[in-house]
C-alpha cells in the first residue's frame, strides 16, 4: 500500500469513525491498514502538515477557549435549542390565531418549546455529558419539562403579571436560556476537565 492511499484510508477512518482522540485514531489505523501505531502517526503528522488534517478539528476533540467551543460542533445542541425556542417566541407574536395554515406552524413550536426545550436544558445542565443515553434523556426531558413548566406558571400566578400569554412565553424563554448556557458551560468545563487528565 502506497503512503498516498494509507493517508487516504486514514482521513476516511476519520471521517467514517470519527475518533474521540488521536490515540483512538492510531488504534483505528492499526487495525484497520495493519501497519505500526509509529507509521500511522508519522502520516498524521504528514497530513496535518499538508493541512488536510487537522488534528484539532477532530470530531471529538475539545477545543482549549469557550469562543472556539461555542461555535463547534461541539454545541449544535445549544444552537439548536436557542433557534426553537427564538422561533418559537417569534411565532407566538406573530401569527394570529386566525391564521389558519400558518397557525399549526405556532402549535407544533409551541408543544416542542412547551414539552421538550425546558426539560431537555434542564437534563443537559445535571448531566452535561454522555451519562445517559440519548432515549433516557429524551424522555427525562419530557418529565422534566411537565415539571418545570407547571412551576413557572405557578410563580407567575404570585405576580402582578400572572398567567397570559406574554409573561408566561417570555419566562420560559428565559428559562430556557439560562438553563441552556449553563448546560453548555458545564459540559464545556466537564469536558476539557476529562482531556486533562
Amino acid at each position: 500500500m502506497s503512503v498516498e492511499d494509507i493517508s487516504e484510508k486514514i482521513i476516511e477512518i476519520v471521517k467514517t469513525e470519527e475518533p474521540e482522540t488521536v490515540e483512538k485514531l492510531l488504534e483505528l489505523a492499526n487495525q484497520r491498514l495493519g501497519i505500526t501505531k509509529d507509521a500511522a502517526l508519522e502520516q498524521i503528522i504528514e497530513l496535518e502538515n499538508k493541512g488536510r488534517l487537522s488534528l484539532s478539528q477532530l470530531p471529538g476533540s475539545i477545543p482549549q477557549r469557550f469562543n472556539t467551543y461555542l461555535f463547534s460542533s461541539n454545541a449544535a445542541w445549544f444552537w439548536i435549542i436557542i433557534a426553537l425556542s427564538i422561533s418559537t417566541t417569534i411565532s407566538v407574536f406573530t401569527i394570529h390565531e386566525n391564521a389558519t395554515p400558518y397557525v399549526y406552524i405556532r402549535y407544533i413550536l409551541g408543544s416542542i418549546f412547551v414539552l421538550l426545550l425546558p426539560g431537555y436544558s434542564m437534563i443537559k445542565t445535571l448531566f452535561p455529558t454522555r451519562e445517559i443515553n440519548n432515549t433516557e434523556r429524551t424522555i427525562l426531558s419530557i418529565g422534566m419539562s411537565l415539571a418545570l413548566v407547571p412551576l413557572v406558571g405557578l410563580l407567575l400566578n404570585y405576580t402582578p403579571w400572572g398567567i397570559r400569554l406574554t409573561p408566561v412565553t417570555l419566562s420560559l424563554l428565559s428559562l430556557t436560556t439560562i438553563l441552556t448556557v449553563t448546560g453548555l458551560q458545564r459540559e464545556y468545563t466537564q469536558k476539557t476537565r476529562t482531556t486533562q487528565e
